[in-house]
Formats: structure tokens, sequence, C-alpha cells
């Protein structure tokens, strides 16, 4: 029984000490769009879905288990929404953490699933919004999950498809605290590894 712990304990060891040294570690670039879908926790507000884009470095991270990588990125984020009329607009540097797990297609492409959350800091000159009855302010900062698929195609370019969830308030009406806003979106995007 010591024996057959010891050996164990050697092998999960050894498995520790090669994996940095066998991890791949690949920089980038990373743009794409957004398509907007605002929803108020009030349904009394007129609004449309709006477009907007995102851009920034990105850093991917593969292990050697089979499969398994991870990616972050900071990104230059802009969102927009129609309501009542008037466009509502978001920038933001957001930081999306995702762990992807992937099928290889050969030499020539691999298809991946991956998820992670997204934390968003808020850099707007003016955050506050008005319309003809409130003032709506832009939070400073917001956490969202993404849940997307994508490609790379030899191993340098990557597109990828996603969905992100608001989980935190995005904005809120600064007089009345029970009116609030959290943006979701549709995300497309485009990345070239180096």
């Amino acid at each position: 029984m010591m024996k057959k712990t010891f050996s164990i304990l050697v092998i999960a060891a050894a498995l520790l000490v090669t994996l940095p040294a066998s991890a791949q570690i690949k920089f980038g670039i990373r743009g794409g769009a957004n398509l907007v879908n605002m929803k108020f926790n009030n349904g009394t507000f007129d609004k449309d879905n709006r477009a907007g884009f995102y851009v920034g470095p990105t850093v991917k991270f593969t292990v050697p288990i089979v499969g398994l990588s991870l990616d972050a990125s900071a990104l230059y984020d802009e969102k927009t929404a129609e309501v009542n009329g008037e466009t509502m607009k978001a920038q933001s540097i957001d930081i999306p953490i995702n762990v992807r797990y992937g099928v290889g297609l050969g030499s020539v492409a691999n298809l991946f699933l991956f998820a992670g959350p997204q934390f968003g800091f808020n850099v707007a000159s003016d955050k506050k919004f008005y319309d003809s009855a409130k003032e709506w302010t832009w939070k400073s900062s917001n956490v969202s999950v993404n849940v997307g698929v994508g490609c790379t195609v030899l191993k340098h370019v990557e597109v990828k498809a996603n969905y992100n969830i608001a989980c935190t308030k995005s904005v809120e009406d600064s007089n009345n605290s029970d009116i609030s806003a959290k943006y979701n979106s549709w995300q497309l995007g485009l990345a070239y590894y180096f």
C-alpha cells in the first residue's frame, strides 16, 4: 500500500513539473462585433437592439492535456442600445477569461467550445445619460459570462461566436433604484495569433 501511494505521488509530482515546461503560450489580437440586447427589469421601455464592436490584445495558454486551453483578452468594448428613441452608449475595458475544450481536425483546424467570466470596467468620459424623465447612471464595473463555440484554422486564425450574459446591472436610474438594465449581447469575433 505504501509503495503504491509513493508511486502515485511521484507520478503526480512529475506531471506538475512537466505541465508548465510543455505548455504553449501564443499572443495575438482580437476584434469583433456585438449585437446588443438591453434588458430592463421594468417592461415599460421601448427598446431596440443595436450593434457595437470590440478590439484588443489576447493570449492563449495551451496545456498538454488533450483539448484543454485557456484564453484571456483586454478588449476595448463599445455597445449601444436605443431606449425610448434615444441612443445609449457604453464604453468599457473588458477582460474575458475563457476555459476552452477543443477537438482537432488534423493540422488544418480545431473546433472548440468555451465558457468563462468577463469583467468590465467603464471608461466612458460621461457616465450619465439623460432622457426626458430620468437620469441614468452607468455602473463603474460589471460582471458577465461568455458561452460559445469557435474554430482555429492553420494554428493562427480563430473565429468565435458567443453569447455574453450580464450577471450584474449595467445601468440604473439614479432617482429610482428599482429600475435597472443589463446589456446582453451576441458576439462574433476574429483573432490572429502570432
